[in-house]
């Protein structure tokens, strides 16, 4: 469409070039034919003289030759511009042809109503492809789309997680909001029924509702059926009804340029000076060679193992030759939401990502990107889930030997899971992260400060990116749980150590390990017998 607009524009050009052409030629051929002055010597020769006719006829020959031949030049070009808008055309056609619902409803906004017309459409086929009025057949069982079902207060769900139950309240607004307005419809939909009769009709509400099951296809939309309370005793009504999901929509297409964005990554520290140098060593790798936009901030809490921790510090920096770190030391107890918020509140530099870290934690290069990518300074913060290793000591108990930590970091549910429970890694501009407050610093040692915060970024404004990403690990180490804390923190602290240590299933083989000795015991002696 465009090319032959451009084309509609180029043509009176073109015809407009033609008639400039030939203004020209009669201009030259006029200044040609007018006698000149005794005093000036003619260019061209007279017309009286032997060979004036022959000279002039040899000129205007050359002008059409030469005129000639830009014609034909231009019909090149044009000729050229109509094949390749006929080849556009062909390709509009093709991509028309292969996507007829999403393309016809973006690509004709001259005509609203066909428009809607085409939405409606597209709609309706939603319904067609998915499993509402027949099945479809699938290649193996794990291909099927569960159902879920819910009451008026209860959802059961299969898909938990780590922090959902089997059967909840539904606490996510959309969900609630989502169910809702499913029962209301359905609801409406009975009091309003489509043939016209005089009889006296039930009034449905929301008290006869029994039960409901849904189930989204992510390409095609959700399905619900929700069952009511007939007229009678073992009587019901049953409604199904269908929320498809429209096309796909371009809402933005944008250049990022990360080249100066800078991290500045922060840990609290209390002792631990072993694990600090396995940071340090993966530091080094993911930020010194890898990256190199970071900046280090360690809060050091107390004296013990500080110049050790220190030492590490710089010894590390002076091998890979990084100067970007800072070392704070606070001769008081620790507190994790303290540390990271000092740490934030000195920097004197300019607006900067804040990346709040813990030392056993493990990060590659590729997890910095999306550090900054996910992140915008009074739009976007970023809570990344990271995958939390299991005890290597039970994963590995049965091998020869322990993996290296490189060969350990897998993400698979025999190794280890995602942590969405926890807050506590972070990524926001420092600008952010002062306009909300920053931490609670009211908050004593571990736990509770990370929450908070939390909940301090999903009450404003800005869009809070939680998503699980590949490159963030938590490293396994044993946890203490101290009697110092509250029992809220206590809880949670306990709650963290029974997830940490293995799978349901590597539990279960420890719980019944002499269970499955005693029975390898018979099988041998069954052997031997036979």
């Amino acid at each position: 469409m465009m090319l032959r607009r451009g084309f509609i524009v180029f043509l009176p050009r073109l015809v407009g070039l033609l008639v400039v052409a030939c203004c020209s030629v009669s201009i030259v051929y006029m200044l040609a034919c007018t006698p000149k002055g005794d005093d000036e010597q003619l260019a061209l020769p007279r017309v009286h003289s032997p060979t004036g006719k022959e000279g002039y006829e040899a000129i205007l020959q050359e002008r059409e030759e030469q005129h000639r031949n830009y014609i034909i030049s231009l019909k090149k070009q044009i000729a050229q511009l109509k094949a390749e808008l006929q080849g556009r055309n062909e390709q509009l056609k093709n991509a028309q042809d292969q996507f007829p619902d999403s393309l016809n409803i973006q690509l004709d906004h001259s005509n609203p109503a066909k428009v809607q017309a085409n939405l409606l459409a597209f709609l309706r086929s939603q319904i067609d492809k998915a499993e509402v009025h027949s099945g479809v057949k699938l290649s193996t069982e794990y291909a099927a789309v569960p159902f879920e079902s819910f009451t008026l207060q209860k959802v059961y769900q299969l898909e938990t997680g780590l922090t959902r139950h089997p059967e909840e309240k539904p606490v996510r607004k959309d969900k609630r909001d989502e169910l809702i307005e499913v029962i209301e419809l359905a609801v409406g939909s009975l009091n309003n029924p489509e043939a016209d009769s005089n009889a006296k009709q039930r009034v449905y509400t929301a008290s006869d509702f029994v039960e409901g099951i849904y189930r989204t296809e992510k390409d095609k939309g959700t399905l619900y059926e929700l069952t009511f309370k007939g007229d009678a005793k073992h009587q019901f009504k049953k409604i199904v009804l269908f929320r498809p999901f429209g096309p796909v929509m371009k809402v933005k297409n944008e250049n990022v340029n990360m080249a100066d964005t800078l991290i500045n990554i922060i840990v609290p520290l209390a002792k631990r000076a072993s694990k600090f140098r396995q940071f340090m060593q993966n530091f080094r790798w993911a930020s010194f060679q890898m990256d190199g936009r970071i900046h280090l901030t360690v809060v050091y809490f107390g004296k013990e193992q500080m110049n050790e921790v220190k030492s590490i510090l710089e010894n590390t920096s002076k091998s890979a030759n990084f100067k970007n770190f800072t070392f704070i030391q606070l001769n008081e107890e620790f507190s994790r939401g303290k540390g990271l918020d000092i740490g934030a509140r000195v920097w004197k530099g300019s607006n900067v990502v804040l990346f709040f870290c813990d030392v056993d934690i493990y990060f590659t290069a590729e997890f910095l990107n999306s550090c900054r990518l996910n992140t915008q300074p009074g739009k976007k913060v970023f809570y990344p889930v990271l995958f939390s290793q299991y005890n290597p000591s039970i994963i590995y108990g049965h091998h020869d030997s322990i993996p290296s930590l490189e060969q350990q970091l897998i993400i698979k549910k025999e190794t280890g899971f995602w942590r969405d429970f926890g807050f506590g890694m972070t990524c926001q501009y420092r600008s952010d992260f002062i306009n909300i407050g920053g931490f609670d610093l009211d908050i004593k040692g571990w736990g509770g400060e990370d929450v908070h915060l939390y909940r301090k970024y999903l009450h404003s404004n800005l869009i809070v990116i939680r998503t699980p990403v590949r490159g963030l690990f938590h490293l396994w180490h044993e946890k203490r749980c101290l009697d110092e804390l509250t029992p809220e923190q206590y809880k949670m602290c306990m709650q963290s150590k029974a997830m940490n240590e293995a799978s349901h299933g590597q539990l279960g083989m420890l719980v019944f390990r002499q269970e499955i000795e005693t029975h390898l015991q018979r099988q041998k002696l069954s052997n031997k017998k036979t």
